[in-house]
């Protein structure tokens, strides 16, 4: 269990003196003619200095929220109720100009999608520039843009300025933007999901800068996150919103760690701790959120909640206020003797049964997975039977006005039938670049080799035949970028089914021929929906009607439609909220372990890695560093790299523990805890020195082509000239765990004397 920060005593502020203030708030949208409630009678309050998390689930209101703050709902949104107050100016009273002046001035806002928030014409300098010249600082624009971006962490902040968007990474982007937001010196700063697809080290970098920026400048932060684990290790004070309404708030210690909600308890219950144990899927919380303006008169969450009695379906429950000891009073009565103080902040539940939330049985019943693929699907050295996927010295060069670097270095790995081989490492190490390389999708350099069940692959996808074409399928990061707005979901399934269905000899035209072939379809597209457990009331709707978890269903329908036999998955939950990405995870388990299916699996998320995976891979700059089997390489000795991996996680918050945890993986959580603690200890030398960041693209690879260890320029434990002119072969640690490093075991992080 990670270890929270000591939480600042904030007194519960008044309207005039927060930094943020919402009273009795609705917010509606105008939705075919009617009016339709998205915040229904919020109340919080920010203390100047602190840092306060909103949560929930996709579609709760959480960015309705920071958008209502500033002012900038969309086209068809209104406040209809209440006042909303920023140092202590209710925003109802300012006219436009005073209203700029209060964004200009007073609060900031870091939005979800960094390159959406820039202008990707423009370059990094002109915009800096005129964020500077909007707080009314123009003459000094050109020196202040280069002192803030080198207050962000940039080395070289000329070469930044001169670059468009387009040329930084992810993380770069993203604090380019921070710079952007703090330009104006806020008294408030709104994140709206600022680390979301980023991965663990440049997370934690994200992490560590705000931190910093808080402590030195005492700026007020409302951080909107899915992320409760970022939550727990960035703010004080925690509220979970749903449908629109504040279920649960208190300190982070409090909500995350004895949480006094159904819902809350849920959230926590969906994260993945520890390993995966067959037959027992994830937790995930059942049904959905209430339809935007249709709130029922008495609790909004009965409809969900195992713990709903008729009380719960004829009274709206009030905002109790719970004391140390679980037990509480109404809102605004005065607590117990063991309550605490009054200017403290409290802990309150939107709940009659409170006191029962920490002891709640599980919360979905869900059906035991199908028997799992046997425990020898881990690779075995002296097994004879082919890989399902076996890569071969694979490489990939790119040229640019730079030069040229290579993205991807003689790669050979195998990935067997049934397995799951998680893939890490940080944005630019070359993940997306295998897997278009492995899809045919990029031509990779001559002499390597792709081949499935032992029969070798063209380069090109357009070169495979169809049979290899359905043996290895893809899932996207961003369902919304693969799926076409404008089909339903019936038409994008059916179509892949068409698409991917063996060729049958041809006869002849025959009517029969063709009724037969459509039933047979319909009868898969039944089975296909069926086992990706899509409603059959979305079928006939349009994808950009769809929520993100169901589209990602329908894009692991088409994936599934050809009965691949490796399906590679790039990050295909990190936008995803808890609960839809376990009910995703335990998706991907049942259809792999049901059609005994290999899955590669890329992700940032170290806690989905840990459960899923049966192996794990790390790649850094283009390089294999490290394979073997996960526990193995979880608990060491590890690649230097992928100690900096672990500890920047741990930086970044691990997932949250909680009293309500998961029962039936209580000791993996306490094994997994006890083993982050080993590999905090052991790699404390490592973790202070994270991987520098490259300032343009072409640095990003200036050791690449180099003769030594790709990692030699940030490793702490660099033996000198052995590590720059000699490149360490990846050899055998243990049967299975092989790592490319010069160190002798005993000096590896994590080795054991």
């Amino acid at each position: 269990m990670s270890v929270s920060p000591p939480v600042p005593s904030f007194p519960a502020p008044t309207g005039r003196d927060a930094a943020l203030c919402f009273d009795a708030v609705t917010v509606s949208y105008r939705v075919r003619g009617a009016t339709r409630d998205v915040l229904h009678a919020l109340s919080l309050r920010i203390a100047p200095g602190e840092a306060y998390g909103l949560v929930g689930e996709s579609g709760c209101g959480k960015s309705t929220v920071a958008l209502a703050a500033v002012r900038y709902l969309p086209a068809g949104g209104r406040q209809t109720g209440g006042r909303i107050r920023i140092a202590g100016q209710a925003l109802d009273t300012l006219d436009a100009a005073a209203l700029r002046r209060l964004r200009a001035h007073t609060v900031s806002m870091v939005y979800q999608d960094a390159a959406r928030a820039l202008n990707p014409s423009l370059r990094i300098g002109v915009q800096l520039r005129e964020a500077f010249a909007a707080a009314d600082d123009a003459h000094a624009a050109d020196t202040r843009a280069a002192a803030m971006l080198r207050r962000v962490r940039f080395d070289d902040p000329a070469r930044v300025l001169a670059c468009y968007p387009h040329q930084l990474s992810g993380g770069m982007q993203q604090r380019v933007v921070i710079a952007m937001a703090l330009a104006t010196q806020p008294a408030l700063l709104i994140l709206d999901e600022p680390t979301t697809g980023l991965d663990a080290t440049v997370a934690a970098d994200i992490l560590d800068l705000l931190r910093e920026i808080r402590r030195e400048q005492a700026i007020a932060m409302l951080f909107i996150s899915h992320d409760l684990a970022v939550i727990e290790a960035m703010c004080d004070r925690v509220g979970v919103l749903y449908a629109g309404e504040l279920v649960e708030e208190g300190t982070v210690a409090a909500v995350l760690h004895g949480p006094r909600h159904p819902y809350t308890v849920g959230l926590l219950r969906c994260l993945p701790h520890g390993r995966r144990r067959d037959g027992q899927p994830l937790e995930t919380i059942p049904g959905a959120l209430p339809p935007i303006g249709t709130r029922p008169a008495a609790c909004i969450f009965a409809d969900r909640c195992t713990l709903a009695r008729a009380r719960c379906r004829s009274d709206a429950p009030p905002p109790y206020r719970v004391d140390r000891t679980g037990d509480a009073t109404s809102h605004g009565i005065a607590a117990d003797a063991g309550s605490a103080p009054s200017d403290a902040p409290e802990h309150t539940s939107r709940c009659h049964y409170h006191a029962e939330a920490a002891a709640l049985p599980p919360i979905a019943a869900s059906a035991p997975l199908a028997p799992s693929h046997p425990a020898s699907a881990a690779p075995d050295v002296g097994r004879a039977a082919s890989p399902a996927l076996r890569v071969t010295d694979l490489s990939k060069t790119f040229d640019t006005r730079d030069g040229s670097f290579t993205a991807v270095e003689r790669l050979s790995f195998d990935l067997w039938p049934g397995e799951t081989l998680g893939l890490i490492g940080e944005s630019g190490s070359g993940k997306s670049t295998l897997a278009r390389l492995l899809l045919g999708l990029e031509s990779p350099d001559a002499g390597g080799d792709i081949a499935i069940d032992g029969e070798r692959v063209a380069s090109r996808v357009t070169q495979r035949s169809a049979r290899q074409i359905r043996a290895l399928q893809v899932i996207f990061q961003n369902p919304d970028s693969a799926l076409n707005r404008a089909w339903t979901v019936r038409r994008l399934v059916a179509r892949a089914i068409r698409a991917l269905e063996p060729a049958r000899p041809w006869h002849g035209w025959r009517r029969a021929d063709a009724l037969a072939r459509r039933a047979a379809r319909q009868r898969t597209l039944t089975a296909l929906l069926a086992a990706v457990r899509l409603p059959a009331d979305v079928l006939d709707a349009r994808s950009a009607a769809l929520s993100g978890g169901l589209k990602q269903r329908v894009a692991i329908a088409r994936a599934f439609a050809g009965e691949p036999r490796v399906v590679i998955c790039d990050e295909p939950t990190s936008a995803l909220d808890v609960s839809v990405q376990a009910a995703i995870l335990n998706l991907l388990t049942a259809l792999q372990r049901q059609r005994a299916v290999s899955l590669l699996f890329i992700s940032h998320d170290l806690d989905v890695i840990r459960y899923l995976a049966d192996r794990i891979a790390v790649l850094y700059r283009g390089r294999l560093i490290e394979i073997g089997p996960l526990d193995d390489v979880l608990a060491g000795p590890r690649h230097p790299y992928t100690a900096q991996l672990l500890a920047a996680h741990r930086r970044g918050g691990g997932n949250p523990g909680s009293a309500a945890g998961a029962p039936v993986l209580a000791q993996d959580s306490r094994a997994a805890a006890e083993a982050t603690e080993a590999v905090v200890a052991a790699v404390a030398a490592v973790a202070v020195a994270p991987p520098a960041a490259p300032e343009a693209p072409a640095a990003a690879h200036r050791r690449m082509d180099g003769p030594g260890c790709a990692f030699e320029p940030s490793c702490p434990l660099s033996l000198g000239a052995r590590c720059r002119d000699v490149a360490p072969p990846l050899a055998d640690l243990t049967p299975g765990h092989q790592l490319a490093c010069h160190l002798p075991v005993a000096e590896l992080p994590g080795a054991t004397s």
